[in-house]
């Protein structure tokens, strides 16, 4: 499928039981069916803007599968945020706003993409369960929080370092422990990786030679493989300030 145009109804507490962590099994039977929403797909690179207008007055889009990239530009220069399973992204807001600065935002696909639009009449269906309201909180909440991790990685002055952590971080969710590190199985261009910390594509192309030279970082855009471990590689790199702050082990999301 190339839009989201194929559309079936679910019980969204089957493909996301997560959500319903907080109810006991009474609750949850109950919640379960009335707890349904409308799932589609999005092929890579195809833009899902317009399919967030779907969720006006409910939560928004929660990601099912997959990997899709944000995107926001101002002026000249573009910054991206990586989203996946389990986040949720919220309907578009009021336009008029009476902002002095507005950012152009666009989203696509990495990999197939699998949506549950969760709009006003699915937040009326569930407003008798509120726990399923405070776990969709909680993704927002995560989110925010990822965002705070790369933003701080974006403002370290040396851009191995920033490259390193980053793909670390990202390591720890969408990552798969294989012999001698971590694959990481994300399409991720040296572009993006620029959009993602704060650098041009050519400075990143040179910087990840530098980190594949010294045994860190092997691979291309359609994978990743980290070698080692952070702590040693930032080492090695002369970054040793950072090592207070870098888990000897990284936890990752087995396949």
């Amino acid at each position: 499928m190339t839009a989201p145009s194929s559309r079936y109804s679910h019980h969204l507490l089957d493909l996301d039981a997560e959500l319903a962590g907080e109810l006991d099994l009474g609750a949850r039977a109950a919640a379960r069916l009335a707890a349904t929403a409308v799932s589609f797909w999005l092929e890579p690179q195809i833009d899902c803007s317009r399919a967030r207008a779907a969720a006006v007055g409910g939560p928004g889009l929660l990601v099912l599968s997959g990997a899709l990239v944000g995107h926001a530009r101002l002026l000249d220069r573009v910054v991206a945020e990586l989203l996946g399973q389990g986040d949720l992204i919220q309907p578009e807001g009021d336009e008029e706003r009476g902002e002095f600065i507005r950012c152009d935002v666009s989203w696509r696909a990495l990999q197939p993409v699998r949506f549950a639009i969760l709009d006003a009449e699915f937040a009326e269906r569930i407003r008798p369960w509120p726990q399923i309201t405070h776990a969709l909180l909680g993704r927002v909440k995560r989110r925010v929080e990822n965002l705070a991790v790369q933003r701080a990685i974006a403002a370290q002055p040396r851009l191995e370092v920033r490259l390193l952590l980053l793909l670390w971080h990202l390591g720890a969710r969408w990552g798969k422990v294989r012999p001698g590190g971590i694959r990481l199985a994300v399409p991720l261009t040296h572009l993006l990786l620029g959009q993602l910390v704060g650098a041009e594509r050519p400075s990143v192309t040179h910087a990840l030679g530098r980190l594949g030279a010294a045994g860190a970082v092997s691979g291309a855009q359609h994978g990743w493989h980290l070698r080692g471990c952070l702590a040693e590689h930032l080492s090695a790199i002369g970054a040793g300030e950072a090592l207070g702050h870098i888990p000897r082990s990284v936890p990752t999301r087995h396949a």
